[in-house]
């Protein structure tokens, strides 16, 4: 039925762009973003008012997700809690708070859990991930990665009111505090104290606010 249904809105949306229609076509983009938005919602465990989903959005283990209110998915997002892999069991979550903004074709990904808190907003290609394929000792190394046991190093809890830059990505087992600023391209690797600019691989800090 998705499949049905994603393939009718992109039909109609191809005739009114042939039809140089701009008006019927941002109303069809507004509607297909309604539908899509209220489809995936159905697939999660709890969603607030105002949750979007943008176009080709990828979701697996909704009933592990909890989304506040007034939160936007970029296009190309994935949204991923993984219960099992190759026979291993997990046990995932992932709590998103309230007015948050993730760019397009962020990733986030659990088998732990990761908890974010209010006002996040983030730019494109933003990666959370709490899991790896195996760990980085020398008999994991010498497993092919796709047939390694999922591994976690802990979980993750962002704060609130952070913002991640373009392409950074966040790894497991790290607390960002409130008001963070995560540079473009940054990879965290450790802790990052509230209210304090990072950046860097590993990101650490490169300026604290202060009152």
């Amino acid at each position: 039925m998705k499949v049905i249904l994603r393939k009718a809105i992109k039909l109609i949306l191809s005739v009114a762009r042939l039809l140089c229609l701009k008006k019927i076509i941002n109303q069809f983009d507004k509607l297909a973003t309604l539908i899509r938005s209220e489809w995936y919602s159905l697939d999660i465990a709890k969603t607030g008012n105002n949750v979007i989903f943008k176009s080709s959005f990828y979701l697996y283990g909704g009933d592990r997700i909890s989304i506040g209110n007034n939160v936007s998915f970029g296009k190309n997002s994935v949204l991923t809690a993984w219960t099992s892999y190759n026979g291993q069991k997990m046990n995932p979550h992932i709590t998103i708070g309230s007015d948050c903004r993730f760019g397009e074709y962020n990733h986030i990904t659990s088998t732990n859990n990761i908890t974010i808190g209010d006002g996040l907003l983030t730019g494109r290609w933003v990666t959370i991930s709490d899991n790896s394929h195996g760990e980085s000792d020398y008999s994991s190394l010498k497993t092919p990665p796709a047939e390694r046991e999922m591994y976690s190093k802990g979980e993750i809890v962002i704060g609130k009111n952070v913002w991640i830059g373009d392409k950074a990505t966040i790894l497991a087992g790290v607390t960002i505090g409130d008001g963070v600023i995560v540079g473009a391209n940054s990879v965290v690797t450790k802790d990052i104290p509230p209210y304090t600019i990072v950046g860097g691989i590993p990101a650490k800090v490169i300026k604290r606010i202060t009152v």
